[in-house]
């Protein structure tokens, strides 16, 4: 199975060059450090930044300079800093090009569930439900199985909604799969070492399987 590291990995090879990109908390914000250097990608952060770097060494850490995940980032040539309002107007307007996100849940239809678990304490519900409703591409990067075992890969997702038909790929520690536009997982790649028969195990939604599934790529 892939660690964190490398499922930001993996993700860092869908960036195009010459997209706007948000990067939501967690594996998400990882995602930075893997972006190839010949690449010319605005990163951006709805708490208002836009040139996001990598993370700071520790002699770059400035404690003023955070990510909506509340995390010490760095700033590249050109970054622009701004307030909440002019940065969800940027996204509501559908001016980011990809964004990539955690999920407790995504279903077979492309909904994902990422906010709230019922009878938890959430401080809100963050940009989230703005960023699925806007961006033109939607990558949701998460563990395959919740800590006891279950599939998170479902026919209908159990939590609170946070966006409907709106994922277009997952990157699991098992596997890449894309959305079908009838509904269902179709599995394009797995994790070295892992088997299709352990994804179908672990997939509880409908799982599509065309052909040879070939091992990731890092390269």
């Amino acid at each position: 199975m892939l660690n964190k590291e490398q499922i930001a990995q993996r993700i860092a090879k869908e960036v195009q060059n010459g997209q706007y990109i948000n990067l939501g908390i967690g594996i998400p914000t990882l995602v930075a450090n893997y972006i190839p250097k010949n690449l010319d990608v605005v990163l951006q952060s709805e708490n208002g930044l836009l040139g996001i770097g990598p993370f700071p060494k520790e002699s770059e850490v400035d404690p003023d300079l955070i990510n909506a995940g509340k995390q010490t980032i760095t700033m590249v040539p050109g970054s622009v800093l701004f307030n909440s309002a002019e940065s969800f107007a940027m996204i509501r307007g559908g001016h980011v090009h990809l964004t990539i996100l955690g999920a407790m849940e995504v279903s077979e239809n492309g909904d994902i569930a990422n906010w709230k678990i019922p009878g938890k304490m959430v401080k809100g519900m963050g940009g989230a439900m703005d960023l699925v409703a806007s961006a033109e591409n939607i990558i949701v990067a998460m563990q395959h199985c919740s800590k006891d075992g279950q599939s998170k890969l479902l026919p209908e997702c159990t939590l609170p909604i946070t966006g409907i038909r709106c994922v277009k790929k997952i990157v699991s520690d098992l596997a890449v799969l894309e959305i079908s536009p009838e509904g269902g997982f179709i599995l394009k790649e797995r994790a070295p070492g892992v088997s299709v028969e352990e994804i179908q195990t672990k997939t509880a939604g409908k799982l599509i399987i065309d052909g040879p599934v070939p091992e990731m790529s890092f390269n």
